[in-house]
Parts: structure tokens; C-alpha cells; sequence
């Protein structure tokens, strides 16, 4: 089976190096890039890209710039990784579609943890597809239909109604939603919860009603009957 390939960008050659070699040791073939341009010119080039963890501070175009362009035509899951720990800077890289962000310095372990994580929720869905109130999911295209019309999700959107589905009719705090579907302990704002759901409403139209929020505590999911 061929190694999933990771694309790493930083314009600090003992970052990349860091990441590649903890990488390297779970079985995932690296990919670095030293600056924005460059990022954006292999991403386009290489074909199978599973995941791309990008640094924010970058010469010729940092990091929000790269993923803006790479979410135009991918939802290829992204790791976004910055020196900021300011709290505008991580809602405005969920905004632009980042899935997870992780704050330097930081453990490698933690981070090839989290890759891990991402990969298992890829490639360990089951074949099935499930329909409720006029939206079918189909986990293994990783695809979402609402009335016949397919809309695009990133990977954390898709993995967030997904949650929700499964969970319909349950009251969820915002606790258990990060427990669950960023699938590790999150010590960040809940409004990283709130950022995604207002999102994912947006994209989804008048279905977006079916996720109601529950003041004080945080959401649940129910489709209207009429």
C-alpha cells in the first residue's frame, strides 16, 4: 500500500525537518516546501496530497494566503501551524477553512498524533450513506447532498454535521462536540465550535435550522417535522 504523502511548508529548514522525521517514522512520505509560492506550485503539481501542515509567517505568501488558494479547489485536510497564540488569528484560520491549528512550539508527538487522527477519520469510514430531513451524507465520498445539490464542505465541516446527524435529538456541549470530532483534548475558546457551526449553517441553507443552539451549553441537532 503507498505511503500517504504529507506536504510540510515552513521556511525554517529545522522545523520542516523536525516534522518530516517524526513523520517519516509513522510511514508517511514528506513533501516540504520553503515558502508560499512554492507550496502552492507542488500542491498543484503532485498528485494525492493527503494532508498539508503549513506554517503562518512565510516569505513571498504566508500561510492564510496558501490556504485561501488551496480551498478554492481542495478540501484537503489542513494543519496550520503558528508562532501567534492571539485568539483573532485561530478563529480567522478556521474562517478560511483550516481543520486543525496548533501554536509553536509545540510537541511533534502531539502533531503526528493529530495527523494520525485525521487519516483515521479518512480512510476508517464505513461504506454508508445516510439520509435525513433532505441531506444524504455519504461518508466514504466524503460528500454531503441537501435537496439534490451537492455542497462543499471542508474535512472538518463534513466531520461536524456528520457528528451531529449521528447524534440527532441529543443535547451536545461544546466540550463533547471538540472531544469528538477534533478526537483530542482542545484547550482552546469554545467559539472554535461557534466559528464552524456558523459556517456550516451558511453552507447549508435553510437546512442549517436543524442545528439549533442550546444557550449556556451548546447544540443539538433536529430536523423539523412537519
Amino acid at each position: 500500500m503507498e505511503n500517504l504523502k504529507v506536504l510540510v511548508v515552513d521556511d525554517e529548514s529545522r522545523m520542516r525537518k523536525l516534522v518530516k522525521d517524526f513523520l517519516v517514522r509513522e510511514k508517511f512520505d514528506v513533501i516540504e516546501a520553503e515558502d508560499g509560492e512554492q507550496a502552492l506550485d507542488i500542491y498543484f503539481k503532485v498528485k494525492n496530497i493527503a494532508l498539508v501542515i503549513l506554517d503562518v509567517m512565510m516569505p513571498k505568501l504566508d500561510g492564510w494566503q496558501v490556504c485561501k488558494e488551496i480551498r478554492q479547489y481542495s478540501n484537503v485536510p489542513i494543519i496550520m501551524l503558528t508562532a501567534k497564540g492571539e485568539e483573532r488569528d485561530e478563529l480567522m484560520g478556521f474562517d478560511l477553512g483550516v481543520d486543525e491549528y496548533i501554536s509553536k512550539p509545540f510537541s511533534p508527538k502531539i502533531l503526528v498524533a493529530r495527523v494520525n487522527a485525521i487519516v483515521r477519520r479518512i480512510n476508517g469510514k464505513e461504506e454508508e450513506k445516510c439520509e435525513i430531513g433532505g441531506i444524504v451524507l455519504d461518508k466514504t465520498a466524503h460528500e454531503v447532498v441537501i435537496d439534490g445539490k451537492t455542497v462543499e464542505l471542508s474535512f472538518k465541516e463534513f466531520e461536524l454535521l456528520s457528528y451531529f446527524v449521528e447524534n440527532k435529538g441529543v443535547a451536545l456541549s461544546r466540550e463533547r462536540i471538540l472531544n469528538n470530532v477534533w478526537n483530542y483534548d482542545y484547550f482552546g475558546d469554545a467559539r472554535t465550535i461557534d466559528t464552524h457551526v456558523k459556517k456550516l449553517r451558511s453552507k447549508m441553507g435553510g437546512k442549517g435550522e436543524y442545528i439549533k443552539t442550546i444557550w449556556g451549553m451548546g447544540y443539538k441537532f433536529e430536523v423539523d417535522t412537519p
